[in-house]
């Protein structure tokens, strides 16, 4: 998803540092066939052995300790091959080369797992450092709020080691309990501090607020004063991020559930075994993009939300996450398959379906918040009318 506060990738940049990247990995590779050619041409006579001894020299800088060791299998293959070919062997000149080629092979190797090594150690700290600040930020959603249980679920992508800009929290209030779900487009501090502003915004107006729509017109003005703080968040955030969000509430006394969405992915309901997209009636842009609302009123959509009915909220990790056949994951489907008592059960089985179904590689962060209607509120009060008569 796209947000406003998440920093933009560079496209382009990003584009031609790939493209440099896999041609450095192809130049040992290239010397190597241009040694091959050089030998079993009648140019056989230019001594290529300098060139052929760096060639594994030059792969530890691209390729990790593998791609190393397999380039020096090429070049000692390739040492062979045009020794026999031109009679050289019992020559100083053979046998001199091939002792380069192995000594310079062998540090070669050694020099690149020691790289990847410590590339590893990093990564796994700068990974521990950003899950423990996500951490302070998306606190555990409470088993029991109200009429709903509720479960959460967050998970990391397995590329990079920044925080992500996913977003979700559960309140219960005297309006009922009410949720939200978001996705910040891009990685790193400028996710998490639109992360920060969002929640900030949302556990405070939720308990003050009778009209989720005017909650979520509290977050967006959050988003718009962090952004005209000088030097909040970089310029491309500011002129190419938005926030998507979507909060729900669950009245306490009304079987219904009212969704405002902001630009997201549209919740789940699973009823009587089938599932159902709550589609909005009126779509709304995401966070930043207020001037494409129209001066018409906004108003919240309502849905039945009854006893036994589960509703999932989640960001586009979920659905985008693609297998080796570049298929979607199929996440109503999941759903209907899904045999679970509680929503943490529930949400962990839809764990499982999404790592077998990505291989255990997520492209993209996950967020989902689960709950179940129970009858426990409304058998209550029903009690208390029945009394009242």
């Amino acid at each position: 998803m796209q947000s406003l506060f998440r920093s933009s990738p560079r496209s382009g940049a990003d584009g031609q540092n790939r493209v440099l990247f896999t041609l450095a990995r192809c130049v040992p590779i290239a010397l190597a066939l241009l040694v091959l050619g050089t030998e079993l041409s009648p140019a056989h006579f230019l001594y290529t052995g300098p060139v052929l001894t760096a060639t594994p020299a030059l792969a530890a800088v691209t390729m990790g300790p593998k791609g190393t060791l397999s380039t020096a299998c090429l070049a000692l293959a390739v040492s062979v091959t045009t020794a026999t070919y031109n009679h050289a062997w019992g020559t100083q000149q053979v046998y001199t080369n091939f002792m380069a080629i192995l000594v310079v092979s062998v540090a070669s190797v050694m020099t690149s797992w020691a790289i990847a090594t410590r590339r590893r150690i990093e990564l796994d700290q700068v990974r521990r450092i950003a899950v423990a600040a996500q951490e302070v930020i998306l606190r555990p959603v409470p088993a029991r709020l109200g009429p709903v249980r509720a479960a959460s679920l967050c998970l990391a992508a397995e590329t990079g080691a920044q925080v992500g800009g996913d977003l979700y929290e559960a309140v219960q209030t005297r309006y009922g309990v009410r949720l939200i779900v978001g996705d910040v487009r891009g990685k790193g501090l400028n996710a998490m501090r639109a992360v920060a502003v969002v929640l900030g915004a949302f556990r405070e107006a939720v308990h003050y607020e009778d009209d989720p729509v005017e909650v979520m017109n509290h977050c967006a003005a959050a988003l718009q004063r962090e952004a005209a703080v000088p030097g909040a968040f970089d310029q491309e955030a500011l002129m190419e991020g938005f926030t998507t969000a979507l909060m729900a509430q669950v009245l306490p006394d009304e079987p219904v559930v009212r969704l405002v969405n902001r630009g997201h992915p549209p919740p789940l309901v699973l009823h009587q075994g089938q599932v159902h997209a709550l589609m909005p009636a009126c779509p709304l842009p995401p966070f930043g993009l207020e001037d494409l609302i129209t001066d018409s009123p906004v108003k919240p959509d309502s849905y039945p939300f009854l006893p036994g009915d589960r509703l999932l909220l989640y960001t586009d990790g979920v659905v985008e996450a693609r297998n080796r056949d570049d298929s979607f994951f199929a996440l109503p489907d999941a759903m209907e398959g899904m045999h679970a008592d509680t929503p943490q059960e529930f949400l962990e089985g839809l764990h499982q379906q999404l790592l077998h179904h990505t291989e255990g590689r997520l492209a993209d962060d996950v967020a989902m918040i689960l709950i179940d209607r129970t009858g426990e509120e409304a058998d209550c009060v029903a009690g208390r009318q029945g009394a009242a008569h």
